[in-house]
């Protein structure tokens, strides 16, 4: 077994892009976890989604040997997601370590998500240890960064690391001070064992595995555990460390940090959060586990034949368990059958979703348009209903008031971009509050912004206002009274409840113009004139139509006099009379008109 003393448990936090996943291919490299043969660029990024975007979505843990000093130490390294979506990932595994590398980007310095993974890692109380990365690149400003980072923590000049990940510079440097600084697990080698389980998967030969840190006592194979808040009882199949494959232990001991094989098949009975114990351990303290995350964006999402509703339950079970921050529950709609309508912490984390289920179940989906929930008070109760869905809403006469979440906004941007920024800002309705100066030419403003505003396609209009310098992150503090309105879509005279969305009534023409521009660019045309409308309550606030599709009846003329042509179009004039007569056509509308709407 590892003595207490020679482990270190440390996760890797930054902003998007500066380089986690390059700096923990060093540090395997450096530590000779991986061979060389073996070396790819982003090893611990498993899914093809992660490699294909260069984006961590999963947390992914790995044990690697380091020989400092004659000693050999035990290092268990956790790299985490730096997208604002996968927030609660990098929160899971903060609770799981003593120590984070918190990591910058020398060309770009400090961005909105640096501090937000900083700010999490200061509540767990870890120790922080600075780096700059990329020094290698030619633009890279290592003396303004090293200030910058300074005036954030508060730390000495040398306390500061500069390494590049892509060369391998100076990561030696890294892990000595990963060895020195951070503290060895505390936790008592007893009876009653206590892990914490900050993460698990489905595995269909295996049942469910579960990540887990051991806070005290020790896991072995064939060992009793339960789980205490499920109450689920099983017996251990394997217990070993990620390096980054399984690698089989006879024991995971105190501090340490694995994976254990339960066999389970309940899905159910093993939830992150949770805290698995032994059966023989008695009456024990079940540990902290997370705070429930609360889902900002809610989408319809229904399988596009009904018979997979079944398959995509299952599916959505089992990615239930490997991302911990999905909610979802059972909706019928009569337009697209039985589907769930879902929660996501963000729009990245839906089309993720979204692609993991159509990649790894082979599903084909409709998702509808997302939203976010708001409070609807009724006329004389005090008590708010949660509406998520636009269908949801009552009728307006019965309505008091509606109110909407609110975000703190925080925006880093360089200090020539600040003007259109705040122009786009306000726009979305966003309400200034401050401006504070990081260094010489960046700033962080500060904003109060409706959550609604922020969800679709802020980050990228954010990102083509500032041309891809400013960064953003936000968290939502309270509920505010808005003049909210459900928009509903109407298309030859159906209304199609998929497409139905809230809106702010005084937005609601360009909000209805927008959807029946796209939509009319993806509905194939029909024999007949289709009428596309928007309405709110009763009332059309806008409306188009798509022509009708004029089939070539005389292209099997070859000649002749012109009375043959005449008398084609006379009868094709006739039948379109006698279409009309019967009444209004009826409208397929494709998956890819939903997702075009979807995307604004």
């Amino acid at each position: 077994m590892i003595p207490q003393d020679r482990i270190r448990n440390f996760c890797i936090i930054a902003h998007i892009d500066h380089g986690k996943s390059t700096l923990a291919d060093r540090l395997l490299e450096k530590t000779g976890t991986v061979d060389k043969r073996e070396m790819q660029e982003q090893v611990l990024d498993q899914m093809d989604l992660e490699r294909e975007r260069g984006i961590t979505i999963k947390l992914a843990p790995v044990r690697m040997k380091y020989v400092k000093d004659g000693k050999e130490y035990t290092l268990n390294l956790i790299d985490t997601p730096g997208h604002v979506d996968f927030s609660y990932e990098v929160s899971r595994s903060l609770a799981a370590v003593e120590g984070a590398v918190l990591l910058v980007d020398a060309t770009q310095g400090v961005q909105a998500q640096t501090l937000a993974n900083l700010y999490l890692a200061l509540d767990q109380d870890l120790e922080i240890i600075p780096v700059l990365n990329k020094i290698d690149l030619p633009n890279a400003d290592i003396v303004a960064r090293k200030k910058e980072l300074m005036a954030l923590i508060g730390c000495k000049d040398e306390d500061v690391i500069s390494v590049s990940a892509k060369t391998g510079e100076n990561v030696e440097e890294l892990l000595d001070r990963v060895v020195n600084k951070v503290p060895a697990p505390e936790g008592r080698d007893v009876e009653a064992t206590r892990a914490l389980v900050f993460d698990s998967y489905y595995d269909d030969y295996k049942g469910v595995v579960a990540y887990v840190r051991v806070i005290d006592g020790a896991l072995r194979k064939r060992n009793q555990m339960k789980m205490m808040a499920s109450k689920t009882t099983a017996e251990v199949l394997d217990v070993g460390a990620l390096t980054p494959g399984f690698s089989s232990t006879d024991v995971l001991g105190t501090g340490q940090i694995g994976y254990v094989v339960t066999g389970l098949k309940d899905i159910k009975g093993c939830r992150v959060g949770d805290t698995m114990t032994l059966s023989s351990s008695g009456d024990i303290k079940a540990l902290e586990g997370y705070k429930e995350v609360k889902p900002m964006v809610y989408a319809g999402i229904f399988p596009q034949e009904g018979d997979d509703y079944s398959a995509l339950r299952d599916a959505m079970d089992r990615l239930k368990l490997n991302d911990a921050s999905l909610n979802y529950e059972p909706e019928q709609s009569p337009a697209l059958g039985f589907g769930f309508r879902a929660g996501f912490l963000g729009m990245l984390h839906l089309e993720i979703l979204k692609e993991r289920l159509e990649r790894e179940f082979g599903l084909f989906l409709v998702v509808t348009v997302p939203s976010v929930a708001y409070n609807v008070y009724a006329r004389g109760s005090d008590d708010p209903i949660l509406v998520k869905s636009p269908l949801d809403l009552p009728d307006a006469g019965h309505i008091d008031r509606i109110e909407e979440p609110w975000a703190k906004l925080d925006i880093i941007t360089p200090v020539e971009y600040i003007g259109g920024v705040m122009t786009f800002t306000q726009e979305r309705h966003g309400v200034y509050k401050n401006t504070e100066y990081l260094s010489e030419g960046r700033a962080i403003l500060k904003y109060e912004i409706p959550l609604s505003s922020l969800i679709v396609d802020f980050y990228d209009k954010l990102k083509s206002t500032s041309s891809g310098f400013a960064s953003m992150n936000y968290e939502v503090f309270e509920y505010r009274t808005a003049d909210i309105v459900r928009l509903d879509i109407v298309v030859a005279e159906d209304p199609i409840e998929a497409l139905a969305t809230f809106t702010y009534s005084d937005e609601a023409h360009q909000a209805g113009k927008r959807i029946l521009k796209t939509l009319k660019e993806s509905i194939p045309r029909q024999q007949f004139v289709i009428k596309l409308q928007a309405a709110v309550g009763g009332k059309i606030v806008a409306g188009d139509r798509l022509s009708a599709l004029r089939k070539d009846v005389t292209a099997k003329l070859y000649g002749g006099d012109v009375s043959r042509k005449r008398k084609l179009l006379d009868k094709q004039k006739k039948g379109k009379k006698r279409m009309m007569a019967m009444g209004k056509g009826k409208v397929q509308i494709p998956s890819e008109a939903y997702l075009n709407v979807l995307k604004r």
